[in-house]
């Protein structure tokens, strides 16, 4: 996925976190954001214990992650237990 100003604080370098997107070229990856946000309570409690991310990161993560799987097909009979149910996202 190219990367455009609506994710202007997610960047890509190839020498840094092995060249995996991170938050406005810190050292911890968009992915590492991502289960934080899905661990914590909420976004203050987040921001208390991170206090170099931003709220702004927070929102871009999650877009990215959204566009990230934007196109693709996962087919979901394993989880759901039936070969007839698809998710399109």
């Amino acid at each position: 996925m190219e990367l455009d100003t609506q994710f202007d604080r997610i960047t890509v370098e190839p020498g840094k976190c092995g060249g995996k997107p991170c938050i406005r070229n810190m050292r911890i990856t968009a992915r590492r954001v991502l289960e934080l946000l899905a661990i914590y309570p909420d976004w203050p409690s987040l921001l208390a214990e991170y206090p170099y991310l931003e709220t702004e990161d927070l929102r871009q993560v999650l877009g990215y992650a959204a566009a990230s799987i934007d196109s693709e097909v996962f087919p979901v009979d394993q989880a759901a237990g039936s070969d007839r149910c698809w998710i399109r996202a």
